[in-house]
């Protein structure tokens, strides 16, 4: 097989035109140009081997969006000269699977091969599932389903029984870093660019965090900043710029201009501060100017979760009845609910650590993309997951000595943060004990594993 890195011909040999999407103009056309995938595609693994020898058979692809699982059935009917035939069953039905038959039976009395590809094969129910199954035992065309769904769950047992699965990973941060350049070379191949658009090492990387493993957002992405830095005249894309062309364009919700902002921040910043009567004032103030008090309500409930926290749980439970309450009995009754609400609340413990730690958990994971489930704590209900090593030396924590797995890790391999740090206040400081405990043990099962 060719390995020219930049063949963009297609399964039928037919080449993509420069207006098709720049993923579809990057599809590999070889396994060697294949992003990640290394464990299925590398030397001496399965889909290599099926390759080389020269038999397909029946497979599932099983992975999340954008790992190359229609690019890798396409290259099967491309290595072995056969026909390929795509259905998608979110848009499909029994009669595309009549046609396929019809020309996959015209092909074998050419004597060629079929190929029929499946996208998301989970959305076919059980009878359509059921359709493929004499045409595959026949041998009249191989079967590729792809699928995002878990296919002991989604896929009919008897057409998985006669399918091999492969499970598909998201591509590792590198493997994307590797196919931006390889992008960036297609895309100043192009006239429009003339050889000269250029990205920061920033902006780069900020690019290749944001795809999260996932190859066709890495190249529809690169390719709308590409047209927007295009557009606005410019070849270097810095972070800056990137910002600029991935904004989102939210709007701004305003009820009032800067005197409704100012005073709803007032009003925050005095139950946070513990100020019962000036929270009083405010929320007066705000319903005497006109201020809708359900939105009022929802400030309210927001307080209770970002200021009080853990510190104090009842607040949340406090500020979530006083919003049912005004739903049910309205203005201005209901208002009376939501006043006591906001003593409690002022007066409460405050911690803000939960609100903390789930911002930065959020950056954490913005920021290191998604990691594998480690095998020990992948569900393994079926057979297939058990086989492939899902659940495989899990300790179940009710059997461990004071109900807590000792040294256990849940974090995905090579991976480790703290995002909650307990206040010393309210029922936060008999959580931050119960923490240091654990810690305590942690640490002794480590020593005990390391003697």
């Amino acid at each position: 097989m060719s390995t020219d890195l930049f063949s963009s011909k297609g399964a039928e040999g037919a080449v993509p035109s420069v207006y098709a999407p720049l993923a579809e103009r990057m599809r590999p056309n070889t396994l060697d140009q294949v992003a990640g995938q290394q464990d299925l595609v590398g030397p001496g693994k399965p889909l290599r081997v099926a390759f080389e020898s020269g038999r397909p058979h029946s497979m599932i692809f099983w992975g999340p969006p954008g790992v190359g699982k229609t690019t890798l059935a396409r290259m099967m009917a491309q290595g072995f000269d056969a026909q390929f035939l795509a259905i998608s069953a979110v848009l499909g039905g029994v009669k595309d699977i009549r046609e396929a038959v019809t020309k996959a039976q015209v092909a074998q009395a050419q004597g060629r091969r079929t190929i029929l590809f499946v996208d998301e094969v989970h959305r076919f129910n059980k009878s359509q599932q059921d359709a493929f199954l004499p045409y595959v035992e026949s041998g009249l065309f191989t079967f590729i389903g792809a699928t995002t769904e878990n296919p002991s769950f989604e896929v009919n047992s008897a057409l998985l029984s006669r399918a091999r699965v492969y499970v598909l990973q998201s591509l590792a941060l590198e493997d994307l870093q590797s196919l931006f350049d390889r992008a960036l070379i297609v895309l100043n191949e192009e006239e429009r660019y003339g050889g000269q658009l250029s990205f920061t090492e920033a902006a780069r990387g900020q690019l290749c965090t944001w795809a999260d493993g996932d190859a066709r957002r890495l190249l529809n992405t690169m390719e709308v900043v590409a047209e927007s830095a295009n557009g606005a005249g410019r070849l270097a894309v810095d972070e800056e710029w990137l910002e600029t062309a991935m904004s989102q364009n939210l709007r701004r919700f305003d009820k009032g201009g800067d005197a409704f902002y100012d005073q709803i921040s007032a009003l925050h910043k005095s139950v946070r501060g513990s100020d019962p009567d000036a929270s009083l004032y405010w929320f007066c103030r705000m319903l005497d100017g006109g201020v809708d008090p359900k939105y009022l309500s929802r400030r309210i409930v927001r307080i209770a979760w970002e200021d009080i926290g853990l510190a104090d749980p009842r607040a949340m439970q406090i500020a979530n009845d006083a919003a049912a309450t005004y739903e049910r009995l309205g203005s201005p009754e209901g208002e009376l609910a939501l006043a006591q609400a906001l003593l409690y609340l002022a007066i409460a413990p405050k911690s803000n650590a939960g609100y903390m730690a789930y911002n930065q958990a959020r950056r954490f994971v913005m920021d290191k993309g998604s990691a594998p489930v480690p095998m020990h704590l992948r569900n393994a209900p079926t057979k297939l997951m058990k086989e492939l090593g899902h659940g495989n030396q899990y300790r179940y924590a009710h059997d461990e000595p004071n109900g807590y797995a000792a040294g256990e890790r849940y974090f995905p391999d090579g991976m480790q943060a703290r995002f909650y740090q307990p206040t010393d206040r309210g029922l936060e400081i008999k959580i931050g004990q119960k923490l240091a405990q654990l810690k305590s043990w942690d640490a002794e099962a480590r020593q005990k594993k390391h003697k």
